[in-house]
């Protein structure tokens, strides 16, 4: 499935001036690619922006690639056979790279089916910087919520190549964090998610304990 991308000749790499460590500290957190991945309607773009949401209020510089925006523009060229879903998530990941050495944290919510492409996200950056969290729930769920119609499309036949129907789902091996988002409540999918970057010291504690909360 892997497609051999053409390469840029006559460039080089220019080194900013101001660095990631320098953008860092002046946010006061590191910089970020957390990476939800699950089912259509499984809660990705739900959690992360309710996570974000969560960080915003507690100062953090954050921002949210969901996979239908993205379409808009940036992958408004792609479809849906394994090879665009491929450039697909070729392209939101070096988006999202950007913006973790800018200092950010960024919450892609895409359903980034394949795990090999997920796994060539998380080979471009260093270990720590790429936290994959897998929204797990059950596809009798994610078709409850289906309020697009699409797996009723789906299993109509009227969608083809249409994840979790007629195409494949990989589900994550090695994932930093599993959460049941069909299941649990979504705050608590939430202190989850935030627990899970306290503890690779991406946010500080401090900034999340009741007596230094600073709601904005």
């Amino acid at each position: 499935m892997t497609t051999q991308l053409p390469v840029s000749t006559n460039v080089v790499w220019h080194r900013a001036t101001v660095t990631r460590a320098r953008r860092e500290a002046q946010n006061g957190h590191r910089g970020v690619i957390i990476w939800f991945t699950g089912l259509s309607g499984s809660g990705k773009s739900t959690l992360a922006h309710a996570v974000e949401d969560e960080l915003h209020q507690r100062g953090c510089r954050t921002f949210v690639l969901d996979g239908d925006n993205v379409r808009h523009g940036l992958c408004g060229d792609l479809g849906f056979s394994a090879k665009d879903r491929q450039e697909n998530i070729r392209r939101i990941g070096e988006m999202a790279t950007i913006f973790m050495e800018a200092g950010v944290i960024v919450l892609t919510a895409f359903i980034s089916p394949y795990r090999a492409d997920r796994e060539r996200v998380r080979s471009i950056v260093e270990c720590g910087d790429f936290i994959e969290i897998y929204c797990d729930t059950p596809i009798e769920i994610c078709e409850l919520r289906d309020v697009k119609g699409l797996y009723k499309k789906a299993r109509a036949g009227q969608l083809a190549e249409f994840t979790g129907i007629t195409s494949p789902y990989e589900v994550p091996k090695n994932c930093e964090l599993t959460v049941q988002t069909g299941l649990a409540e979504l705050d608590v999918c939430v202190h989850q998610v935030v627990g899970k970057m306290m503890q690779y010291g991406i946010i500080n504690v401090e900034n999340f304990s009741h007596e230094s909360s600073k709601k904005v």
